[in-house]
């Protein structure tokens, strides 16, 4: 696998964390001389398969290897179709069952590179629990399609204290959904029965939808919220963590790009010609750190108010 050229397919353009996926792909191509494609399949499932069906059905362009963030299920039979053409398969942030098998055949390099989801998921539990002492959370799920979602969502029940309840909506990773998904909440009249006392969000970016959202309540029912808690994760140090410095949310969860590592996992794995280890899993981290989140009826995402905080990122 000399003169590596990897195509790189993410879920959309629309997100920080993708965006921060993209950038250490590329970083890591240059430093390692590897020729790079990165697509986006604008959360689309169906569109990125076809994506990838064009890419691996290329005679003339056909890559090296796929490294995929898929929009949904872990996409089995491209997996196969591309192992069975001698392109080698990484899959980012999904740990698919199907790889075990794959591997067998040994005809490329298959393998995947993964944040620690569940613990991503146990990280917001707890900050939920330095946040909150008692009462209604609203969550923000990502897609329903996503393993991520489950995962996360599975982490945070697992350390979530019992006396918070959690009431959960669904987004697709951008802050246009989470505006979306909260606006509609919003307008039901069992939401104002449930005074929510934190939004936790499962990426930074729905978070601050769900927070603009909020602009198009009334200034009193806008001041309700405003000594509510919002905790997003990605925790992407020019977005979520200057989010959080700056008091527009909460915490965050740092959870570290997986692409550059994939690509140096593969390239790796060609220069040694060995099969690279089937999973490389990255942890997670709060940010602020667990011990520096204080129980308080205010918080320092409202410090600035509302509207001044949410306008600049409009």
């Amino acid at each position: 696998m000399n003169d590596l050229n990897v195509v790189v397919a993410l879920i959309t353009r629309e997100n920080d964390y993708q965006a921060e996926q993209a950038a250490a792909a590329m970083s890591a191509a240059a430093r390692l001389g590897v020729k790079l494609q990165v697509l986006y399949a604008d959360n689309d499932a169906v569109n990125q398969t076809q994506q990838i069906v064009k890419v691996i059905q290329d005679p003339i362009q056909r890559p090296t290897a796929l490294l995929v963030e898929p929009v949904g299920t872990g996409m089995i039979q491209i997996a196969k179709a591309a192992v069975a053409a001698g392109i080698g398969w990484g899959v980012l942030n999904r740990e698919p069952e199907y790889l075990t098998e794959l591997r067998r055949d040994r005809r490329a390099p298959t393998f995947c590179v993964t944040v620690d989801q569940e613990e991503v998921g146990r990280i917001q539990g707890k900050q939920m629990a330095a946040l909150v002492r008692d009462g209604n959370v609203l969550y923000v799920e990502g897609p329903s399609s996503s393993s991520v979602v489950v995962l996360r969502t599975k982490g945070m029940r697992a350390t979530k204290p019992a006396q918070i309840l959690v009431k959960s909506i669904k987004g697709d990773w951008t802050e246009r959904s989470g505006q979306q998904a909260v606006r509609s909440w919003l307008s039901l009249s069992t939401s104002r029965q449930l005074h929510i006392r934190a939004v936790i969000c499962q990426n930074d970016g729905m978070a601050m939808g769900a927070r603009k959202a909020l602009l198009d309540l009334t200034e009193k029912d806008r001041d309700d919220w405003q000594n509510i808690p919002f905790t997003g994760c990605d925790g992407v140090s020019r977005t979520g963590q200057e989010w959080v410095r700056r008091g527009m949310l909460s915490a965050t969860v740092i959870t570290p790009a997986t692409a550059g590592t994939a690509l140096e996992v593969l390239v790796k794995a060609a220069r040694d010609g060995a099969e690279p280890p089937e999973r490389t899993q990255i942890a997670p981290v709060s940010f602020p750190p667990i011990a520096d989140l204080h129980l308080r009826p205010e918080t320092a995402a409202s410090n600035k108010g509302l509207a001044a905080s949410i306008q600049p990122h409009s």
